[in-house]
């Protein structure tokens, strides 16, 4: 799963959207938190259902939620 955070980081980004993406305990997962205009959200949410090239997606699951964090900028969390 390596680069996919940087993946993330980079459409994130590239949508003007903030929050942050780290790696799951498992080392198997990836979970992001992220907030923005919804038509973004949704384009980020279907771009992560492919990956990157040679990453293998097994699912996306999304929770939508109207909350607010005022995150400023997205970044990469350990």
């Amino acid at each position: 799963m390596v680069g996919f955070r940087y993946f993330v980081l980079g459409h994130a980004e590239r949508l003007g959207l903030s929050g942050w993406v780290r790696n799951g305990s498992d080392g198997q997962t990836v979970e992001v938190v992220v907030e923005g205009d919804e038509a973004a959200l949704k384009e980020l949410e279907a771009t992560l259902q492919h990956g990157p090239p040679y990453a293998v997606v097994d699912s996306v699951e999304a929770t939508w939620s109207d909350q607010i964090e005022g995150f400023e900028g997205f970044s990469l969390r350990s």
